[in-house]
């Protein structure tokens, strides 16, 4: 942009304002005061929507009474002939096994190594009291149809009779009819949040912990990379 010229000749566009007016630039405060204001609009909306979702562009926070919440936890994979520490129990996220669990009901304790991965793919475990009663427990299989990223198994000695976990999110039930787990699941079931949106919860694992051949290989399970996986992260 180039300077304006110190003085208006005859007949240039604009016209020079009549010398009884107001300075010429003084008219064009109103646009100025209203880009100011635009311009205000867009910082409040952004520190709204940073407050909302944060820095990573995930939307923390839920709407159901009493979910936990973490955050960056590993997505490792260790070898399966070891076990896995997990910084809350029931595991919502965290180091697993390169197989998968596949997504469906169980009448047995499962190897938590092969669900945390599940959830890594945007599956909810839900686990109960081996001890529930068993017309609950039928309540929480009957949250699964083909095709569900839901996971529902017994463990033993939770911290209370039914738990939600997801990847990095979990919430404690006092039972198969808490009105929260609904909504729990329409957040988090495939919620974009999780490291592997979309990834399958099918065609892998489908033993239960008693099942388990620590012998066996990822590829004996038919796994050979899935790109992008956490197969291919240093274990600390």
């Amino acid at each position: 942009m180039t300077d304006a010229p110190e003085s208006q000749q005859p007949g240039s566009f604009p016209p020079p304002a009549p010398a009884t007016g107001p300075p010429a630039r003084d008219a064009a405060s109103p646009y100025a005061m209203g880009a100011f204001f635009a311009l205000a609009l867009v910082l409040a909306g952004g520190v709204v929507a940073y407050m909302m979702f944060g820095a990573g562009d995930r939307a923390r926070g839920s709407a159901v009474d009493g979910v936990q919440e973490w955050e960056g936890l590993s997505k490792a994979h260790v070898p399966m002939d070891t076990r896995a520490e997990y910084e809350m129990y029931p595991p919502a996220g965290g180091e697993h096994y390169d197989a998968w669990q596949n997504c469906g009901v169980y009448d047995e304790p499962l190897r938590t190594e092969f669900a945390v991965h599940s959830q890594e793919h945007g599956a909810v475990w839900i686990t109960h009291d081996p001890h529930l009663d068993r017309d609950e427990v039928q309540q929480l299989h009957d949250l699964y149809s083909p095709g569900e990223y839901i996971i529902v198994s017994p463990m033993e000695n939770l911290p209370a009779p039914v738990v939600a976990s997801g990847w990095e999110t979990q919430v404690r039930l006092d039972g198969a009819d808490d009105p929260r787990l609904g909504p729990f699941l329409r957040q988090y079931v495939q919620s974009r949040d999780v490291p592997e949106p979309g990834a399958p919860c099918s065609g892998m694992f489908d033993g239960t912990e008693e099942d388990f051949d620590p012998e066996r290989t990822p590829a004996d399970l038919g796994v050979e990379s899935e790109e992008g996986e956490g197969a291919q992260e240093a274990v600390p």
